[in-house]
This record gives structure tokens, C-alpha cells and sequence, in this order.
């Protein structure tokens, strides 16, 4: 009967399954009991802790943003934003192995592997919103940032640990350089780091307590990398397949013990694709020393290409060519031939279960999926990413829930507002002489700014629409009551229940439906990226030699 079903019916029906000791609708639950029904107890008292920081923190950051909006900053922290991105780091570690530094490459996949995948461990753990929005615009030019948890922040951890690794080795080379060149190296990588940072406050997309765990978290996987990265690299360049077996094995138990979210949230395929990563990297890179580069244990004397820029562009060319042929071939046909074998392993029950991943069992095919990679882009999609490099101001300026994370935390934040309104208000009744002393009523948060028409002029101007699509304006469009507290105990009628239960109804009804997700898809991203990293580090070298561009 299953399989009759609509994809997305059998997707709620298998999340139905869930045991849970509350039946109530999850747009009911005002927020707090989603979280706490489907986390451990303590991480929810976790979260219970550091989500009043969030909150906190909000009006600063709104406020920052207000005073320092400008077009020119719009711009350059929307372009910067794409150095931290996945899809800047996996364009660039292939083409260190193909023009001379693979020893920068290693080190690379190394720290950004650690980054996405502590940092996602840590999203999916803590279950922490973004700052909200409003007050917060959200400014970007990926579409799939904002349907992540928001502490840490994935692109300052990977600013912080590049810069902090590339300062390290600039500052051993440093009788290679001029003073000159030597300082404004130093600079571009500090500017490199920082920019990023603040440029996540700045397009709303993070808080002061996500880039400075990022950050740390950064500088600390940096250290690792400095002390033993090198060591690493020859432990297993020097040792036989064991060691390669034991990494796979290690990196296996990763992927089975990443934390699960609350809602559903993307960090757990990033973390998938740079696991996946990590292994062909290993693998590659041991085999190619191995076999066709005369057992060499020097990492980089391996890949030691000719510099003519006309075989660096031919390599470059090449091997993207062939990663991008790899995935369009691989991808389709494990997501065709890997459901049966699933629905096999199935019956013996050693399946890796994922709360947001429908299940084998529960469909007979998978249908052509779109936008289902943070990390890769199609090859389809790579002019439109082109076109919104040339055209920076093209970008997304969002104002409002944006994800069911966000939808949550508006819910939950106001029903919080709603109580500490009534816990005043019951204080200044029980205190009439107080009262009459002038004590001030509570202060509502920053949020109901948003509601003012100066704020809202502001949202309707030019500046605030760059991409000329229609804003989500929850604060205007659908329901002010939803950012205003009220002034009195009317709000917590029976009435006043209702109409926010159904309120809530039509705040994620206007979010946008993350897309099913197949439990295949956790076999196919290991395979296909560690199949591209081993394209990096094998395949395009040996085809390279093989063509004479090499």
C-alpha cells in the first residue's frame, strides 16, 4: 500500500512512525515541544541553554546591520561569502594536485573535511536557528544556506583554519619573498578571513556566538593540520592497505554517528560528500605513489607536472571535464541499481537509518532530483552560477522564515515574548506602589521595529529587493500579531489559541518544502565524491601522462 502513495505522503507516513509521546500537530507545538519530543534530554537542555543567547544576541545584530547597509556592502560580502563556500573549495583542490601543490591540497581536504563535518555534527546536535528574520535581513547568493541550523558557522571555520594554516606555511617560506610581497600576502589572507566572518553577521546569516565557535573551531583544526598533518600523510603513504582499510572504517563510523537534527536540515549530506572526499583521497593518492609513481613516499614529487600554461589550461580543462562526466554517469546509476540492494540489506535489518531519509522499503524508484547537492553544482547550472558572479548585485534579500528551523524559532520566540509579557505584567500588578514610582513597562524586542513604517519603506525600497523577486514578509503580509507581543492576558484565551494554532498552520504552509530524501543518497555521495577526489589525485594524472600533457 505503500507504494501507491505519493512520494511525499510516503515520506510524512513514514516520519508517522516516529514514536512520539505527543500526538498533537507539529504547527501546534508552538516550538518547544517539536524540539523537545524529538531530542535526547540533554540535548535538549542544551539547547534550552544557548537558545536565549540566540535570541539575545538578535537585536545587536539587526541593529549593526542597519547602521552599516550599504549597496557597495551588500555586494562585496554577498561575493566574498562564495570563498567559503563548498563549491569554491572542491573547484580548487583539484586543480593544487594538477598544477604543483598537492601538498596544499592534502592539507586542505584534510581541514575542510574536519570543518564540514564537526561543524555540521555541532548544527545537527544543538539544533540552533539562525538569527531571526525580521528584524535580520538575509542576504546571499546561495539558496541553500538558509535551510541550515545556524551555530557554527561552516564558512568562518573553513576561512579561519585556510588562513590560518596558509599564514603558517607563508610565514616558514618567508626568506622566499620580498618584504613587499611577503606583507601583502599576509594581508590578503587576513582580509580573506575576516571578510568572511564579518560578512556573515553583516548578511544576517549568523550571530556573534556562531563565528567565534566557528572561528575557534577553525583555528583549532588548523593546529591539527600544522603539528600533524605532515606525519599523517607519511603514515599512511608509507604503510600497506591495512592503514587504508582502518581510515575507511573510521571514516564509516563517522557517517553512522553524525548527530540526527530535529528538522530537516542539509548538514549531513555535506558531511557525507567530504567523508567521501576524504576516502578518495587516501585511497588515490597511496595507490598512485604505489603503483605508478615508483613507490615514492614524497607526497609531492609525485605530481611533478610541467608548468607550460598551455598543459596547465589542458589539465585544468581535462580534468573537470572528466570529474563532471564521472558524477553525470555514477550518480544516476547507483540511484537506480542501489534501492533494490537496499531494500535487501533491508530484510536484515543492517540499514543506516536517518529520520529524514525515506526509506527503501517505502518506494519502488527514485525520480530525477534537482538542487539535491550543496557541494557540486550540475553541470547544468554552472552558466546561471556565472551569471550571478558577473552580476554580484543579482542577489537574494530575504525577510522572513526561510526553513522549518526558522519557522520554529519565530513561533517559539514569540510565545516566549508572550510569557515574559504576562510575568511582567503580573509583577506590576502585585507591586501597585512600584508601579506608581514610574517603573517601566517591559521592552518589546527589536523585532516589532520591523513593523514600523520606516522599517517598512525601507524593505520596499530598491536596496532591500536587488534581485527584484517578492520578499516573505511575515511581519506585513501574513500576520503582524505574530512579531507583536500582546499587552495584556487576552493572548492566552482559548480563542486566542486557536487562531494562533492556525497562524502557525499558514507560517509553514508559506515556507518552502524541503524535498524527499532518499536513504540511497548517503551510498551514492561517498561513492560519487570519493570517485572525484580519486579523479583528482589518479586518474586525471595518469590520463594526463597519457596524453602528453602532463
Amino acid at each position: 500500500m505503500a507504494t501507491s502513495l505519493r512520494p511525499y505522503d510516503r515520506f510524512a507516513a513514514h516520519l508517522s512512525r516516529t514514536p512520539s509521546p505527543n500526538k498533537d500537530p507539529d504547527a501546534g507545538l508552538r516550538g518547544l515541544g517539536h524540539y523537545e519530543r524529538r531530542l535526547p534530554a540533554w540535548r535538549f537542555r542544551l539547547r534550552q541553554r544557548l537558545i536565549p543567547l540566540v535570541r539575545w544576541e538578535t537585536p545587536y545584530l539587526a541593529r549593526m546591520q542597519q547602521l552599516c547597509r550599504s549597496q557597495w556592502l551588500d555586494t562585496y560580502f554577498g561575493l566574498t561569502a562564495n570563498l567559503g563556500t563548498h563549491t569554491f573549495f572542491m573547484t580548487a583542490l583539484p586543480i593544487c594536485y594538477w598544477c604543483g601543490f598537492p601538498d596544499m591540497g592534502n592539507a586542505l581536504v584534510h581541514m575542510l573535511a574536519l570543518g564540514v563535518y564537526f561543524s555540521g555534527f555541532v548544527k545537527d546536535m544543538a539544533c540552533l536557528p539562525r538569527p531571526l528574520s525580521p528584524p535580520l535581513q538575509r542576504i546571499t547568493m546561495s539558496g541553500s544556506a538558509a535551510l541550515e541550523y545556524g551555530f557554527p558557522s561552516t564558512h568562518t571555520t573553513n576561512a579561519v583554519s585556510v588562513a590560518t594554516f596558509c599564514l603558517y606555511q607563508l610565514h616558514l617560506a618567508r626568506d622566499d619573498y620580498t618584504h613587499l610581497t611577503y606583507y601583502i600576502l599576509q594581508a590578503l589572507f587576513y582580509c580573506y578571513a575576516t571578510s568572511i566572518t564579518l560578512g556573515r553577521m553583516y548578511c544576517g546569516m549568523h550571530g556573534f556566538f556562531d563565528v567565534v565557535f566557528g572561528g575557534l573551531l577553525g583555528a583549532a583544526i588548523a593546529f591539527l593540520q600544522i603539528a600533524y598533518g605532515a606525519t599523517f600523510d607519511a603514515w599512511v603513504l608509507a604503510g600497506d592497505w591495512t592503514r587504508l582499510a582502518l581510515i575507511v572504517v573510521i571514516l564509516g563510523v563517522a557517517v553512522r554517528v553524525h548527530s540526527e537534527p530535529a528538522d530537516n536540515c542539509p548538514c549531513f549530506d555535506d558531511s557525507v560528500s567530504f567523508v567521501g572526499v576524504v576516502m578518495g583521497i587516501e585511497l588515490g593518492g597511496w595507490h598512485y605513489g604505489r603503483v605508478f609513481a615508483g613507490n615514492n613516499h614524497d607526497f609531492a614529487g609525485r605530481y611533478d607536472f610541467d608548468m607550460d600554461l598551455l598543459k596547465i589550461g589542458g589539465r585544468i580543462f581535462g580534468g573537470i571535464v572528466v570529474i563532471f562526466l564521472w558524477r553525470a554517469v555514477m550518480k544516476p546509476s547507483l540511484l537506480r541499481y542501489l534501492p533494490p540492494v537496499y531494500r535487501f540489506v533491508d530484510h536484515w535489518g543492517l540499514t543506516l537509518p536517518r529520520r529524514y531519509f525515506l526509506q527503501s522499503r517505502d518506494y519502488k524508484s527514485v525520480p530525477p532530483l534537482r538542487k539535491d547537492d550543496n557541494i557540486l553544482p550540475q553541470a547544468f547550472e554552472i552558466s546561471a552560477i556565472m551569471s550571478r558572479l558577473r552580476n554580484p548585485r543579482k542577489r537574494t534579500v530575504s525577510i522572513g522564515p526561510q526553513s522549518e528551523a526558522d519557522a520554529r524559532e519565530l513561533i517559539a520566540n514569540r510565545a516566549q515574548r508572550r510569557r515574559d509579557s504576562r510575568t511582567s505584567l503580573d509583577a506590576s500588578k502585585s507591586s501597585p506602589r512600584r508601579s506608581r514610582r514610574g517603573a517601566s513597562p517591559p521592552t518589546p524586542a527589536i523585532i516589532d521595529d520591523v513593523t514600523s513604517p520606516s522599517s517598512q519603506s525601507y524593505i520596499d525600497s530598491p536596496q532591500a529587493r536587488c534581485d527584484n523577486k517578492p520578499l516573505l514578509q511575515v511581519n506585513t503580509a501574513t500576520d503582524p500579531s505574530l512579531l507583536t507581543p500582546p499587552a495584556s492576558d487576552a493572548g492566552a484565551s482559548s480563542d486566542s489559541g486557536k487562531e494562533d494554532e492556525q497562524k502557525d498552520r499558514e507560517l509553514f504552509s508559506a515556507v518552502e518544502k524541503p524535498r524527499i530524501r532518499y536513504d540511497v543518497e548517503v551510498i551514492t555521495k561517498l561513492v560519487v565524491y570519493a570517485g572525484i577526489a580519486w579523479w583528482a589525485v589518479e586518474g586525471n594524472p595518469l590520463l594526463f601522462r597519457w596524453v602528453g600533457v602532463a
